[in-house]
């Protein structure tokens, strides 16, 4: 059984976020999924308070901070995707995402207790949703932390909506919505039941032989190049 949870977002839990993120799980649904929808403002989450920061071993699961984060972890440790669905506050997620992915560090910096983040493997997708332009800059930053995090993004996980009016209206954008779903959901299958890990930090030895071949061919590279650019650069400069 593939789980997918969708966050959302929004205060508003019958807004357009809201109505692209059920149109994504209700896909997900239909493809076999058994889903869950939390609305992250019905739910007391405090902010990331930094403990990495005085001492990393102390950023762990489960968190410090006692509060309804602890519903979240729980519900995103036993999904295989999760769908992250936020309007667009000045070109970045409202305050309740960026809290909850904030306070994800606490799964992510299990790469640090026991090697391996409790986040890598599962599947992100994205929705967004704004009045005016920034969701490209939104979905980019999320992009690059959630894969950071260790979560894999597949192709046509993004959908976003930037304009007034009931996106019901929008069949367009509905159909981006139903894919993000159906995106998350194969992903999640195509990449159940796989037990190695995608990041290895324990590859110093093969590390220090590619460094001493990389920095032998860079040098002999440069021996043959270098001359000649900087004949070209002193032409520049007469």
């Amino acid at each position: 059984m593939i789980r997918v949870l969708g966050l959302n977002g929004s205060p508003r839990n019958y807004g357009n976020t809201y109505k692209l993120l059920k149109v994504a799980l209700e896909m997900a649904e239909e493809l076999g999924a058994e889903v869950k929808l939390i609305n992250l403002y019905e739910l007391n989450i405090r902010d990331c308070i930094g403990c990495l920061a005085d001492e990393q071993r102390a950023c762990r699961y489960p968190c410090v901070i006692d509060d309804d984060m602890r519903i979240v972890y729980d519900e995103v440790l036993r999904s295989d995707g999760i769908i992250f669905a936020t309007p667009m506050y000045w070109y970045s997620p409202s305050a309740a995402m960026k809290r909850v992915i904030d306070r994800l560090t606490a799964l992510e910096n299990m790469i640090v207790i026991e090697g391996k983040s409790w986040l890598e493997g599962k599947v992100a997708g994205i929705i967004a949703v704004g009045n005016d332009s920034g969701e490209i800059q939104l979905a980019s930053l999320m992009y690059a932390t959630l894969n950071t995090m260790g979560f894999i993004i597949p192709p046509f996980a993004l959908a976003f909506f930037n304009r007034e009016g009931d996106v019901l209206d929008d069949e367009a954008t509905l159909i981006e919505a139903a894919n993000v779903g159906r995106a998350v959901t194969l992903m999640a299958g195509l990449v159940k039941g796989f037990n190695d890990s995608w990041f290895d930090p324990k590859i110093k030895e093969w590390l220090h032989r590619v460094k001493i071949k990389v920095r032998n061919e860079a040098e002999k590279a440069m021996k043959k190049v270098k001359p000649e650019r900087l004949k070209l650069i002193m032409k520049l400069l007469r």
